[in-house]
């Protein structure tokens, strides 16, 4: 369909111009009422919460009997295990993966009295040879739905500079490399034709991912400190053994990466206070 056929109608739901309009519909709302109806305590989530899009920290951390339940996370749509790694206590809600339910769950998140979100997903291969390891999003293309509802149009979304700052400190303190990439956030993944490819890397894409510019969206829209990691395990399916993540599926990497970036926001927001 061409926007040249859409109804005045249809152009109004895709053309958007309240962003700065408050919502009628809040995750405060939505957790009342499934605390409610399910008898939950009232609680909050620790301040350092980390969105597990595929699920592989939750599994380990169950495997390993290090992840407990939370007894007030009221989300309808998840659980959300907290543990304590180093030092760090930290909520960690598995399998939200892509835009909506991404953010969907970050707004919610936000009102049980998280801090600082963090998000560890897989990507595929675009362009190039990515670094192995977890790789910083700075930049991230936007898709076609999500990220519209928070910001303005634009072809991409960049992470607050001054938290990658923070958080790149914490991670060099802890001799953990992660290259700054620019993704592409892809609302339909099984729709990532040749075309698409080529102009997401024409455009300076090195990965394709499913959340990072509808989390950057929702952080420079409502002041969230959101930062994004990601992990190129795979070249799109194309070639046998894809979607590999090394030990432990990469959880235990994936949490030391947590807790170094953690520590470096912690580091930032001290030196902030005085």
């Amino acid at each position: 369909m061409k926007t040249s056929d859409l109804t005045g109608e249809s152009l109004e739901l895709l053309v958007r111009d309240d962003h700065g309009e408050p919502s009628v519909f809040g995750p405060e709302s939505l957790l009342r009422e499934a605390r409610r109806q399910r008898g939950l305590p009232a609680g909050s989530v620790p301040a350092v919460c980390l969105l597990d899009p595929d699920g592989d920290v939750v599994r380990h951390l169950a495997r390993t009997g290090r992840g407990i339940p939370s007894p007030s996370w009221a989300c309808y749509h998840t659980g959300l295990v907290e543990t304590d790694i180093a030092g760090l206590r930290l909520g960690v809600v598995g399998c939200a993966v892509g835009a909506a339910f991404g953010v969907l769950v970050a707004e919610q998140l936000f009102a049980s009295g998280c801090e600082l979100l963090i998000s560890v997903t897989s990507a595929g291969r675009v362009a190039g040879d990515p670094p192995p390891g977890l790789l910083l999003i700075d930049r991230a293309l936007r898709g076609e739905g999500t990220s519209h509802r928070y910001l303005p149009p634009a072809g991409s979304v960049a992470a607050d500079p001054l938290l990658l700052a923070a958080v790149t400190r914490g991670l060099d303190a802890a001799g953990i490399a992660t290259p700054r990439v620019v993704t592409w956030t892809t609302d339909a993944p099984f729709r990532e034709t040749r075309s698409a490819l080529a102009a997401a890397a024409a455009a300076g894409a090195l990965a394709v991912e499913m959340e990072a510019a509808a989390l950057y969206a929702f952080a420079a829209a409502r002041d969230r400190p959101v930062v994004c990691f990601a992990q190129v395990t795979n070249q799109l399916g194309q070639v046998d053994g894809d979607f590999e993540k090394g030990p432990a599926d990469g959880a235990e990497a994936a949490l030391a990466v947590v807790v170094a970036a953690a520590r470096g926001w912690l580091a930032g927001s001290r030196e902030e206070d005085h």
